[in-house]
């Protein structure tokens, strides 16, 4: 089943965001790949995101790092920019299977960049710019990110 809505404008995304967040599976960790050109509010959902699973401190693009990292109340959160990345061996430098453990949530911007070499998704979630708004679709593309977005319809539709 994919989700799919219409956000018309920041408020319903941190919404959205809100609900993904209380829906989240106890599974971990989960991989969300983050999807759509630039400008259409990955980086607004992934801020949104953190700050209902209780991050307080800064949430900024981690374009020019490729990786920001956060210790939630809900457990650490990897979010990763790849908009930057030229060559997908790039991401070797990154020791990302250290944080494979541990990890509660990846968000992953521009995953297409990674040339096959991150953990597959839990969930794709697309967003496209449909002035004044955005239109989102939630792709679940394992048995956790089924049962994820099954509870964000659930809660949706409640």
């Amino acid at each position: 089943m994919i989700f799919q809505a219409y956000l018309h404008d920041e408020e319903a995304m941190q919404q959205l965001a809100g609900v993904v967040a209380v829906a989240m599976p106890a599974t971990s960790p989960l991989v969300v790949y983050l999807e759509g050109d630039l400008g259409t509010g990955k980086t607004t959902f992934a801020r949104a995101l953190l700050r209902s699973m209780g991050e307080t401190g800064p949430v900024r693009s981690p374009t020019y790092g490729l990786m920001s990292e956060y210790t939630t109340p809900n457990g650490r959160v990897l979010h990763l920019d790849l908009y930057r990345i030229r060559d997908p061996a790039e991401l070797t430098q990154l020791g990302l299977g250290d944080y494979v453990v541990g990890s509660r949530l990846w968000l992953v911007e521009w995953p297409e960049r990674s040339g096959g070499k991150l953990p597959a998704s839990d969930m794709r979630l697309r967003l496209s710019v449909d002035e004044p708004g955005r239109n989102v679709e939630i792709d679940p593309t394992s048995q956790a990110g089924q049962q994820w977005v099954t509870a964000i319809t659930a809660d949706r539709t409640s």
